[in-house]
């Protein structure tokens, strides 16, 4: 299973702007603040809890534990949410200043017990500390979205081609504490130029 290939519409979107309806969807979540590029910061932190989780999960089926419902997938990409004080979320700039949530999507089969299971596990076995992770749903709605390619540096050029299809489609930003800018992270930036990187952003509206 390719959460990617079977979910085109929420992952690979085309570099024009389009409206879509965000799915309920399970996630491990990290909350953080502060500069992601920090390598002293909470994001690395994050970053290694949320994949030792998830791929403690996925391969179960190499131990002993049997998960009801199980099936052999990929292991999604990175998500992250991000917000500035005051619930500003649209041109982000400035990074020392961001609160966010770093996420992983998560099969159907991930339920609570398992969550902990894999918690445990990880606390065992890579000694991290899952205190600050947790597995929740989330439903986002009624979205934006868009295909950026390049830095992440340079995103604010197609946010603001997003900005001007949000307005042209009669729709206002809905951006709150639950509903904040959001983006999925489609290439590995350790491997891939800055400006191939290819980045889906997705921004919450409602109806004007």
């Amino acid at each position: 299973m390719d959460f990617k290939k079977a979910y085109k519409d929420l992952y690979l979107p085309k570099t024009t702007p389009m409206l879509i309806e965000v799915p309920e969807m399970v996630f491990v979540m990290f909350n953080g603040r502060g500069n992601p590029n920090d390598p002293q910061g909470e994001y690395p932190l994050a970053l290694a809890l949320l994949y030792a989780l998830s791929y403690t999960i996925k391969m179960s089926k190499m131990g002993s534990e049997k998960i009801a419902g199980y099936y052999d997938y990929i292991v999604p990409p990175l998500e992250g949410l991000w917000q500035l004080p005051g619930g500003k979320s649209d041109g982000i700039i400035d990074k020392d200043a961001l609160t966010w949530i770093s996420l992983i999507r998560q099969p159907e089969f991930v339920t609570q017990e398992v969550f902990d299971w894999a918690c445990e596990s990880v606390h065992r076995k890579k000694g991290l500390d899952p205190a600050k992770a947790r597995l929740q749903k989330m439903t986002e709605g009624l979205c934006v979205q868009c295909m950026h390619i390049g830095s992440y540096d340079a995103e604010l050029e197609t946010i603001a081609r997003m900005n001007q299809f949000v307005e042209a489609q009669g729709l206002a930003h809905d951006f709150s504490e639950s509903r904040r800018h959001h983006e999925i992270y489609l290439s590995d930036p350790r491997k891939t130029d800055p400006e191939k990187l290819k980045t889906v952003i997705r921004v919450p509206v409602r109806k004007a």
